[in-house]
């Protein structure tokens, strides 16, 4: 079932607000468990990280920035 355009902006705005830093504190306390890799290891993790997490969550954000299409069209 596909999720309704006000569902989604819900949902984006959730993952954003909510989600996105727990998963940064998530991901600094993982790294953090490990002694500490070189400069570059890290930042290669990171940057990983940092793309990794969108890619599941790609279909909630799609479209959010446009007009609502089940929306009415507006009378001039």
């Amino acid at each position: 079932m596909a999720l309704s355009y006000k569902a989604r902006r819900r949902w984006a705005l959730f993952i954003l607000v909510i989600g996105l830093p727990l998963y940064i504190v998530v991901a600094v306390n993982v790294i953090a468990l490990f002694d500490r890799p070189p400069l570059w290891v890290e930042l290669a993790v990171y940057v990983i990280l940092g793309v990794v997490w969108a890619f599941p969550l790609k279909a909630v954000f799609r479209g959010v920035g446009q007009p609502d299409p089940d929306a009415p069209p507006e009378e001039r």
